[in-house]
């Protein structure tokens, strides 16, 4: 996973160039607040940032090149917490380093080392979600002995902070899918955690500013439509149908965007494998999830076995039938709720710490309220019609959602695709450029190296590679022989 290969690299340099330590004394705190006025609407956000001022000890590279004196400066720190005063005052994000709008959408090593190493650790600042009561909610920070108290008004008199929706979607019909009822009765519970930029966290649809443009959809974020939606396809073999939900975001987003790890789109997933059973919708038997391409995979049922990937966790429902699954801020990546780096309690339905919106399938699409809403209804849209259409050609040339054609080449002597070529990549441009793709050019690092997987190959052929990472109990085999997948070059039942 880049990112933190990544970030642990720039630890060891932190460290090495004199990042806050121990002996760090800090003796004052200051407070900002924006908007200036410290004045928020119900609902509204607002940025707290926490400057830490004190004596800084030099670390060993700087006395051996710059004297070990002691210096009063700003220190860089993460041991500082923050509380709302009052319970029922509002609610706080997780820590980010402030940064103005412009360095935000900016991304690369150059970007990276402009920000400074110390960026990598040292996060200054939360969002303030405001409640819907109006009053007076004093935050507190605190760092050692210190403590600082900063007080937002939430007024309906406040001026907005946040630009007016232009778009708006109707209500969609029904399709006419034969698994679509399989595709509602187990659509996930999802835990999406949110942070500085809450509305490119939430769950939206690709065409939400009102068109199909792939590289304005960064630019449009502020004024478009934030209700949620989550588009889905299913495929059936002898013994399974394989539901897949793909979750589309507008930006994948960070406080310190290195080496293309922030980018125009974002579109990450997860595939269900339902049983047979003999009852009308089977019984879900395995989840897998998508995060930073690596597959994640979670079953209740003891007889399926570690293969070439593990099994990462128990399955949490919803209802006794829904999956709950993790969506992380900024990033995206998805896990099931019981993975140990998941942030989310399924036993509570709740989030360990900070803010997140929850979404669950109501056949509406419905927009958080404020970055930490519960329940928020979402709709399902199929992918076969919406994507499918746009993403595969007789040519590889880019048209205005989809760029990265290419040829798909499965591994085991696969079925192929009906197209000659098919899309590696939404088209985007700013922050990182084509990064974002659609589920058939996801892959999954381990198994693609091993040439097992190939790219596109989890999710256009999800019963051949289940079956090939994972051990399966001999009296419940996995069939490959697809009675319906649309993507596949292969004789098909129903149309979707």
């Amino acid at each position: 996973m880049l990112k933190n290969r990544i970030l642990c690299i720039s630890v060891a340099l932190f460290s090495c160039l004199g990042a806050a330590s121990a002996n760090d004394l800090i003796t004052e705190i200051k407070l900002n607040v924006y908007p200036n006025s410290a004045k928020v609407r119900p609902f509204e956000t607002a940025v707290i940032q926490a400057e830490f001022y004190g004596v800084k000890k030099k670390g060993w590279f700087e006395r051996i090149f710059g004297g070990g004196e002691s210096k009063k400066s700003r220190i860089q720190s993460n041991d500082w917490n923050v509380r709302l005063r009052e319970p029922g005052g509002g609610w706080l994000s997780k820590p980010f380093l402030f940064q103005q709008e412009s360095r935000k959408e900016a991304s690369g090593i150059e970007n990276f080392i402009r920000q400074g190493l110390n960026a990598a650790l040292a996060k200054d600042a939360i969002l303030y979600s405001a409640p819907e009561k109006p009053g007076k909610y004093a935050i507190k920070i605190t760092a050692g002995n210190l403590s600082e108290e900063i007080v937002i008004e939430v007024s309906d008199s406040a001026p907005p902070n946040r630009e007016g929706v232009r778009i708006r979607f109707s209500p969609t019909s029904k399709p006419s899918d034969p698994y679509f009822e399989l595709a509602e009765h187990y659509a996930p519970f999802i835990a999406q955690e949110t942070w500085f930029n809450p509305r490119a966290d939430y769950l939206v649809r690709f065409d939400y500013d009102g068109n199909w443009k792939g590289d304005d959809n960064w630019e449009n974020l502020s004024k478009s439509a934030s209700q949620a939606f989550v588009y889905y396809a299913v495929m059936e073999t002898e013994s399974h149908w394989f539901l897949q939900y793909n979750f589309f975001h507008a930006r994948d987003y960070s406080d310190v965007c290195i080496v293309g790890t922030c980018h125009e789109n974002d579109n990450e997933g997860l595939i269900l494998a339902v049983r047979k059973d003999g009852s009308k919708l089977g019984k879900l038997e395995l989840m897998e999830t998508l995060a930073h391409n690596a597959i994640h995979s979670f079953t209740n049922d003891p007889g399926i076995r570690n293969g070439i990937l593990d099994i990462d966790g128990k399955i949490d429902l919803y209802e006794g039938v829904r999956p709950v699954v993790f969506v992380e801020a900024g990033g995206h990546g998805i896990l099931g709720s019981s993975h140990k780096d998941s942030r989310f309690r399924a036993e509570k339905l709740e989030f360990a710490a900070n803010t997140g919106v929850t979404y669950v399938y109501k056949g509406t699409g419905e927009s958080p309220k404020h970055p930490n809403d519960r329940n928020v209804g979402y709709a399902l849209l199929p992918i076969y019609d919406q994507w499918w259409s746009k993403g595969n050609q007789e040519t590889p040339d880019p048209n205005e959602t989809f760029e990265r054609f290419y040829a798909y080449a499965p591994f085991g002597n696969r079925p192929g695709t009906r197209a000659k070529y098919i899309a590696g990549a939404f088209k985007g441009r700013t922050a990182g450029e084509n990064l974002a793709k659609p589920f058939w050019a996801w892959h999954d690092n381990k198994t693609r190296d091993k040439r097992i997987i190939n790219t596109g190959q989890w999710a256009l052929d999800p019963a051949y590679s289940m079956s090939k990472s994972l051990i399966f109990p001999d009296d419940k085999p996995v069939s490959v022989n697809y009675i319906f997948n649309p993507f596949l070059a292969i004789e098909t039942g129903p149309k979707p």
